[in-house]
Parts: structure tokens; C-alpha cells; sequence
């Protein structure tokens, strides 16, 4: 309905409709409009009062007295006087040139307002999509950045792979690991889990040479490479299935598998 307003008041027919230069056909779509639109009628109104005050502003009367000296100057010359019925003074045609040019320049400025309006409200659209697209890029530059660092470190010769599957109680495991002894990193990629409970997560763990070092949980939720801490003397690395809380305890592994190197 918006939009068929603003078409309409930049037809000018409101304004034309006030100065009585429209046609029967403008005069009924004019009529309709100021019927069914409050807008159209608020606007209506306030330019017939306009019109009404700078007809009422622009018209002079003439003083009284000098009415009364001519009627004087002819009684002494015994001229008949004739006496005239005081009639309707009609509008100086400056009033109405001063009217139309008042109408036009309310009716322009009304339109030239909207059109102003539609244009900071696409400006601000396109400004706000400028940074989204900014924030777009900035985040795929960073995840292109980090697939380039992982897929580096993946084929340097020093890294090596180690795919850990699941033993009887949990066949759908599969997980590969990347340890890099140069670099000192270490990472994983989880290919599938089993179906796990709310409580329950996959540890891993560091074999040392009399203990195990708890290394964190896999996220189920992260797609892409998940990076682990790098231990320097491990002799192994093994997953098992237990609570969030469970960083102590390693028995009852359901995946494990000796680092290159490191096993008697």
C-alpha cells in the first residue's frame, strides 16, 4: 500500500485536483483515493488550507476612507452616484500564481522527502550487506589459512599417520592421527564414532612409560581436523568411552596403537 500511495502523490493529480485541472476520469480516481486513505485526505486537507491562507494573505482590501472621498468628489461635481451591491471579491490572479507555486513546492518536496527516505534506507541496506560480505570473507580467508596450515603439516614427510580403529566394543570407531616429531604437532581426524549417549565422550590418551596423559576429548560436532597436545616421550596413544569428567582413568581402551619408534 506503500508503494501505491507514493505512486500516487507523484502523479501530481492530488495537485492538480486542487487547482481544478483535472479530468472527470482524474477527478473520480482523486475522489476514491481521498475516500479510502486516511494519508491521502490529511494531505488533501492541509493543502486547501494552504491554498486558503495564501488566498486570504495575498488580498489587499481597500481602505474605507478612500471610498467615502470618491463618493465626496462625485456628490460635489453632482455626478450621480450609483450605489453598487457589495459583492464577492474574487482572488487576485497573483494569489492564485502565488498558491500554485506554493502547492508545487509542497508537493515536490514532499515527494523529493520520500524519495530520500527510500534512498538512505537502500543505502543502509547495501552498507550492511558490504559487511557481511566483509565478515563472509574474512571468515573463509581464516578457514582457507587453516586448511593450508593442516594440509602442510599432513604432507610433511616428517608427519606420520596412524589410524586408530575400534576394537569389539566399538566397531564403527575409526580416527586418524598425525604426529609430526620435527614440528612437535599433533593432530586427529575423526572418519566415524559410535553412537554414544549424552554422557558419554571419546578420550584420548598419551601412553607414557608408567602412566597415561589424558590429551582431551573429541568434539563429535567438529568436522575438520582437531588439533591435540604434543607429547614428547609417548610410547603410544589410545581412546576410550566415558564420562566428560573421566581424565583419569585409561583402562578398558577401545582403540589403541604404538608410536613408530617407540615400542620395544
Amino acid at each position: 500500500m506503500e508503494k501505491k500511495l507514493h505512486t500516487f502523490f507523484q502523479s501530481g493529480l492530488l495537485d492538480k485536483y486542487i487547482l481544478d485541472e483535472t479530468s472527470a476520469s482524474e477527478s473520480l480516481k482523486v475522489e476514491h483515493y481521498i475516500e479510502t486513505y486516511p494519508e491521502v485526505e490529511s494531505e488533501y486537507l492541509r493543502l486547501q488550507d494552504n491554498l486558503h491562507i495564501l488566498a486570504k494573505a495575498d488580498a489587499v482590501e481597500a481602505p474605507k476612507f478612500i471610498l467615502d472621498q470618491i463618493k465626496n468628489e462625485l456628490e460635489e461635481e453632482e455626478t450621480p452616484v450609483i450605489t453598487l451591491e457589495t459583492s464577492k471579491r474574487r482572488t487576485p490572479w497573483y494569489s492564485i500564481a502565488a498558491s500554485i507555486v506554493a502547492l508545487l513546492f509542497a508537493g515536490g518536496y514532499y515527494m523529493k522527502n520520500e524519495e530520500n527516505k527510500a534512498l538512505l534506507q537502500e543505502n543502509q541496506v547495501v552498507v550492511e550487506e558490504i559487511f557481511d560480505l566483509r565478515d563472509d570473507i574474512e571468515n573463509n580467508n581464516a578457514k582457507l589459512d587453516n586448511l593450508m596450515r593442516q594440509f602442510l603439516k599432513l604432507n610433511n614427510p616428517e608427519t606420520e599417520k596412524y589410524v586408530l580403529r575400534g576394537n569389539e566394543r566399538a566397531k564403527e570407531l575409526k580416527t586418524v592421527a598425525y604426529i609430526n616429531a620435527v614440528e612437535k604437532t599433533s593432530m586427529i581426524d575423526v572418519v566415524s564414532l559410535p553412537q554414544l549417549s549424552e554422557d558419554q565422550f571419546v578420550h584420548v590418551w598419551a601412553e607414557m612409560a608408567d602412566h597415561f596423559v589424558s590429551l582431551g576429548i573429541i568434539d563429535p560436532s567438529e568436522k575438520n581436523m582437531q588439533s591435540l597436545p604434543y607429547m614428547e616421550d609417548a610410547l603410544g596413544i589410545s581412546l576410550t568411552i566415558g564420562p566428560k569428567e573421566d581424565t583419569k582413568n585409561a583402562d578398558n581402551a577401545v582403540a589403541e596403537i604404538a608410536l613408530k619408534g617407540k615400542n620395544n
